[in-house]
């Protein structure tokens, strides 16, 4: 099997994103319902939407701040769910 990775990544506004991955297969993911979910003050400050559409592709994932504060894994992005 291929390794599955993200291609594109948009911010949708609302604390979700629009996430195209390596398969062709696009998924809309709402972050901040994990993040309201599980609070975290590495979490939090997310919830801030400047903070949150400064989000990067890095390795294939969608990652926010510099040390990769938030980070999801792939298969949980890929069908559409956080947990």
């Amino acid at each position: 099997m291929e390794r599955l990775f993200i291609t594109k990544a948009e911010n949708m506004g609302n604390l979700t994103v629009c996430l195209t991955f390596s398969d062709n297969t696009v998924q809309t993911v709402d972050i901040g319902e994990f993040i309201r979910r599980h609070p975290h003050p590495q979490y939090n400050k997310y919830l801030d939407p400047r903070k949150f559409s400064r989000f990067t592709i890095e390795n294939g994932n969608i990652v926010w701040g510099k040390n990769w504060d938030l980070i999801f894994p792939m298969e949980q992005l890929h069908a559409g769910t956080v947990v």
